[in-house]
């Protein structure tokens, strides 16, 4: 009996776990980067609107009073918020950060969003990868 023809058939077989282990360590890497930017982006967008919500609050408070319902000035929600994420140093920290705020009669909504460069290349993935955060700061008037 001879074995001279099931040789070598194991080595595609090795390299092809190989290479799937590979791409899957890229996908957690990626994956796990782009989770921790997400997380990063989303306490800066807290921030940024719980910094307009307070600096509104303040305003309004010193200067008029907030009678039975504190009413969000859409102009200064958005200078309240670039001025936080100027001084913060988030544009440094995230270049390419772009942000919106929308606001209604008594919330500020804050979107951030940055570019993110994943670590690893995995296959089918778009380079110009773009992660986001959301948050919401409401202005409540209570006794």
């Amino acid at each position: 009996m001879t074995w001279r023809n099931e040789r070598g058939s194991i080595t595609p077989l090795i390299i092809g776990f190989a290479l799937l282990v590979g791409v899957l360590v890229a996908v957690v890497v990626d994956a796990s980067a782009a989770y921790l930017r997400r997380q990063g982006l989303n306490s800066l967008a807290d921030a940024a609107a719980l910094a307009a919500t307070d600096g509104l609050q303040g305003d309004r408070v010193y200067t008029s009073g907030l009678d039975d319902r504190a009413e969000i000035d859409p102009t200064a929600a958005r200078s309240y918020v670039e001025t936080y994420l100027r001084d913060s140093g988030a544009t440094e920290h995230y270049p390419g950060l772009s942000w919106t705020v929308s606001t209604s009669d008594t919330t500020v909504v804050v979107r951030v969003a940055a570019p993110l460069d994943l670590p690893l290349r995995v296959p089918g993935v778009a380079e110009g990868t773009m992660v986001t955060g959301d948050a919401a700061a409401v202005v409540v008037v209570s006794d």
